[in-house]
């Protein structure tokens, strides 16, 4: 089985999760584990896929509720580096204009936004 990280950094009002590996029914636990225990306050998570080299249906459903969630506390989700495979799975359902997708993930760190 794959390694599978979940690197979470906080900022002022901002919180990124990086994730590297497969997201997928396995690793989808650890990710709303991660979530959830988000501070009080943070108003925008940024998720970084581009560690993600595959994601199946369990991972578009996280994704889908988490955004529900967050948009729900008047909270922003965006996704950074959404590789090739992620990108193709979020196209295919309809879902990657429901996210607020960058390009790059490295523009992340200390963005403050």
């Amino acid at each position: 089985m794959p390694d599978f990280t979940v690197t979470v950094t906080h900022y002022p009002g901002e919180s990124v999760i990086a994730l590297a590996g497969e997201l997928d029914m396995s690793t989808c636990p650890q990710v709303d584990e991660a979530t959830t225990a988000l501070p009080a306050g943070a108003t925008s998570l940024r998720l970084d896929l581009s560690g993600i080299s595959f994601m199946d249906s369990m991972g578009l459903n996280l994704l889908l509720t988490l955004r529900r969630r967050i948009r729900a506390d008047a909270g922003r989700l965006a996704l950074a580096g959404v590789q090739e495979q992620p990108a193709g799975l979020l196209r295919l359902t309809g879902a990657y204009a429901l996210f607020d997708i960058t390009e790059a993930a490295d523009s992340l760190a200390g963005s403050g936004r």
